[in-house]
């Protein structure tokens, strides 16, 4: 099979190569979360599709009748050389709101709940302890508890073609439903940051719905 990324211009069903990692992150609707992490340098593809449920090869709309366990994800493949798991880790608990259960601003069912799967028994740790930075984080800023699914992958199904990139389609609907808390994660025990604050500079998650007003284009890292 064959889909190039419409940014990145990377075969979304390519096997990955040795060098590389991939995880699967849920963070509401997948249109705008998608866009979080192709714009990452060090990232080399992504796609959208449906994990952590039941049902085989679901459809978008059984996914959204919440039928199907499923949530909406978005798979990463980096380049473990250029980009760190740990700086996906600070994107993902940055670009939305995980303490909101079963939903994402106005998005609500089970389908957009916040979730991590990873496919690597090794980052299962950096993961926790991610997420414990981040829930100290939260804490000093009086915000709720972390609602995260994390576990390991058993399937993923591609999302229809339709909604690969979505938000890089001429004339698609620019929405994205994410509720970032404005908390930054910073950093934490294991934590290996290999992009440089220029990098993070181009996500200012006080400005509503950022992602959708920023170009479609990867960002280049300046270390």
């Amino acid at each position: 099979n064959i889909f190039l990324h419409r940014i990145l211009n990377s075969n979304i069903f390519k096997e990955i190569e040795e060098n590389q990692e991939i995880i699967y992150f849920g963070c509401g609707c997948f249109w705008g979360a998608e866009k979080c992490f192709w714009k990452l340098p060090g990232v080399i593809t992504t796609s959208v599709g449906y994990a952590g449920g039941e049902k085989n090869n679901p459809t978008y709309y059984e996914v959204c009748s919440g039928i199907t366990g499923h949530a909406e994800v978005v798979k990463v493949v980096w380049n473990i050389n250029k980009i760190d798991i740990s700086d996906l880790l600070k994107m993902f608990w940055e670009c939305h709101d995980p303490t909101q259960k079963n939903r994402q601003g106005n998005d609500l069912g089970t389908q957009y709940r916040s979730a991590i799967y990873y496919t690597d028994e090794r980052n299962k740790e950096i993961i926790y302890l991610s997420k414990e930075a981040y829930q100290k984080r939260l804490n000093a800023n009086n915000m709720g508890l972390i609602e995260t699914e994390i576990k390991m992958i058993d399937s993923y199904y591609y999302a229809e073609e339709y909604h690969q990139q979505y938000l890089a389609i001429e004339g698609s609907r620019q929405y994205c439903s994410a509720s970032p808390t404005k908390i930054k994660l910073g950093n934490f025990k294991s934590s290996n940051y290999k992009l440089s604050n220029d990098v993070w500079d181009n996500f200012n998650w006080d400005i509503d719905k950022c992602v959708l007003r920023s170009n479609n284009k990867p960002i280049e890292n300046n270390n």
